[in-house]
């Protein structure tokens, strides 16, 4: 008999903070109907199969986000299992659906995957997907990774929900030690009017506003296509230092219309650095810009894991890239937990990752025991050269104590 669902869609709020999700659902054998591909891993017989729900971005605004993920994935799962695809006896089948970038229709693949049997979801590049898949998990009692989505809302959110990628404080952080001392400084965030850039607003008025920086912030909705109004905007506020959170198809024109006004030359610009297709992006500003880096190939100062993730993807035909660890990290996480917890008790699983410590792509991480923040090293870069020839340089690894986040009140 399936299991029941529960709806968690309606009558439900869940905290301050919105995501930005590519939420994935990797499972064979959990397939539904609709854009449902499915993989069986490992021998046949034996114990039951371990079905694995990835709801991700394959199309839309965030499919190239999406697709990093889903490679990042395949190779972890290699990785993790030597090969095998099982994990703890029993064969790992992954069902991969389309959320599009939207929470509702998420929402409804996951139901259909926890209804065919799924015990643990993965995926979420868009925060406001991930905001809506936590509380299903923790209603139907499985094991949810969270991806790329940033929002910080996702750590501590509930008992079955983890991260295998960084969150918005991390990146503040970051980007703090770049500032120098913030005392009296003006900081303008300079964002899109969503769960990403809303969640980098609060990030930064709770790390930098802390140290004593004045922060207000100018949002520009998501589907806006002249941002020159914006960068006027943030000019004309003569910050001392502009914080650039941004992420979709219309970057280009944002730094286009940065350079434009001259808001690269009058304030210093900091954000964080994208995929390899956006290095170009920056033009001849690109120099002028410094970057606080989640990942970027070569980051992680190939260390074996590392080294493991970039020939993994390769091999398949894939290119990594920015959120390839957080997929490959996903398939750490879920093989640990599947091999250490129990194959069919959630709670089991759940526990089994708090404060596991493990060797990633980007070096050494842990998982917070009280919270499930996901701890781990970040980067800060410049770009050097510009146009097609623009590539990171690192400046500096920071080491994942020196950009833990605060803890975060526990919902049980």
């Amino acid at each position: 008999m399936p299991s029941r669902v529960i709806d968690t869609s309606r009558g439900r709020s869940l905290r301050a903070l919105t995501l930005a999700v590519a939420v994935g659902a990797l499972v064979a054998g959990c397939s539904s109907a609709g854009t449902a591909g499915t993989t069986s891993a490992g021998a046949d017989g034996g114990s039951a199969p371990v079905k694995v729900g990835l709801v991700y971005s394959r199309s839309g605004p965030l499919a190239a986000y999406g697709k990093q993920y889903e490679q990042g994935f395949k190779a972890g799962l290699a990785y993790a299992t030597h090969g095998t695809d099982t994990a703890g006896g029993h064969r790992i089948e992954v069902t991969e659906q389309d959320d599009t970038g939207d929470p509702a229709r998420a929402v409804a693949a996951a139901k259909s995957l926890l209804g065919a049997g799924c015990k643990i979801l993965a995926g979420t590049t868009d925060s406001g997907v991930a905001l809506q898949m936590a509380p299903l998990a923790a209603q139907n009692k499985v094991l949810y990774v969270s991806g790329p989505a940033a929002t910080d809302a996702v750590t501590g959110v509930n008992a079955y929900t983890f991260r295998s990628g960084r969150q918005s404080y991390q990146d503040i952080l970051t980007a703090g030690t770049l500032l120098g001392d913030a005392k009296g400084k003006k900081v303008t965030v300079l964002a899109q009017n969503s769960a990403f850039g809303q969640a980098n607003v609060a990030a930064v008025k709770a790390v930098l506003g802390q140290k004593g920086a004045h922060v207000g912030a100018v949002l520009a909705p998501p589907s806006a296509t002249d941002l020159t109004p914006f960068a006027r905007q943030t000019r004309a506020g003569r910050p001392d230092l502009v914080f650039v959170a941004w992420a979709g198809g219309n970057a280009p024109a944002l730094w286009t219309a940065l350079n434009q006004q001259g808001v690269l030359d009058a304030s210093k610009v900091v954000t964080g650095l994208a995929g390899t297709a956006s290095y170009p992006v920056f033009g001849p500003g690109g120099t002028k810009i410094a970057f606080l880096a989640h990942y970027f190939p070569g980051a992680g100062g190939g260390n074996p894991v590392e080294k493991a993730m970039l020939d993994g993807i390769t091999k398949a035909g894939g290119s990594p890239d920015l959120f390839s660890p957080d997929g490959f990290t996903a398939a750490q996480m879920i093989v640990h937990a599947i091999a250490s917890g129990s194959a069919t008790d959630t709670t089991a699983m759940a526990k089994s990752l708090e404060g596991w410590s493990f060797a990633g792509p980007k070096g050494k991480e842990q998982i917070r025991a009280r919270d499930h923040a996901l701890l781990q090293p970040m980067f800060t870069a410049r770009l050097k050269g510009t146009g097609a020839a623009a590539r990171p340089e690192l400046i500096a690894g920071l080491p994942m104590a020196a950009v833990a986040p605060p803890v975060a009140p526990t919902a049980g």
